[in-house]
């Protein structure tokens, strides 16, 4: 039903610009399936985009600074871990028990825990961001997007960031390389990707708040303490 709505939605705009194109004013072809979408759709596309490949970034970032953690998993090589992380499915990461978004990325940072922890922390964030766009790659007229969704997806990138750098193991490691800190090989680049994609999610929280007429409910939320905001229970 929604697809023959958006065609039906097309169809004018469609006829008007064939009429032009057969009066010599265009040469162009009109895709039908970008009359199909509003300006805000073709943002959400490109942002969800921006956000699915920045974490994908810092995925692979991960896994070249805490190698030991493919390894785990049994995986021959970092490039088969991050496919695995691709396609996001319960049986290519049996060892997470299906978990999803925040408690899969709690995961990453327990004790008990002797599984790959970059999976369960990139999955958890990747499955947050996946509920935020509602599971779609491409929006269209009809579609809606939650602004507190991605709010909240944003502020847990926050707590991600926060937990890679302060939460460690009883014997006072950190449980996850990420940035480095030594004033001779200073490297933040992991805080500015995650930087990058806070930015982008909550740049898209703000227009589709904009557009629903709505006001952003940004609830105060500590980040040292350290829990991970809801993303897909939100109505």
């Amino acid at each position: 039903m929604r697809g023959l709505a958006i065609l039906l939605l097309a169809l004018p705009l469609t006829a008007c610009v064939t009429k032009m194109d057969k009066a010599g004013r265009t040469d162009s072809a009109v895709d039908i399936k970008y009359l199909a979408k509003s300006e805000v759709d073709r943002i959400a596309d490109t942002n969800r985009a921006e956000v699915m490949g920045g974490l994908m970034l810092i995925a692979d970032k991960l896994y070249r600074r805490n190698p030991k953690e493919w390894k785990k998993a049994g995986v021959a090589s970092r490039e088969a871990a991050l496919e695995r992380l691709k396609m996001r499915h319960y049986r290519s990461l049996p060892e997470l028990g299906g978990l999803r978004e925040g408690q899969a990325a709690a995961l990453a940072f327990s004790e008990n825990y002797g599984g790959d922890r970059v999976a369960a922390l990139m999955l958890g964030l990747l499955t947050m961001a996946d509920a935020a766009f509602e599971h779609k790659e491409e929006f269209y007229i009809l579609d809606g997007l939650n602004e507190q969704k991605l709010f909240n997806c944003a502020r847990n990138m926050e707590v991600a960031v926060w937990k890679l750098g302060n939460d460690r193991n009883a014997a006072g490691e950190l449980f996850l390389l990420s940035n480095e800190l030594d004033p001779a090989n200073r490297n933040l680049s992991f805080e500015r990707e995650f930087g990058r994609q806070m930015g982008l999610l909550d740049f898209m929280a703000k227009v589709v708040a904009d557009r629903n007429g709505r006001t952003l409910s940004r609830l105060t939320h500590g980040v040292v303490s350290a829990v991970f905001l809801p993303v897909s229970f939100l109505k």
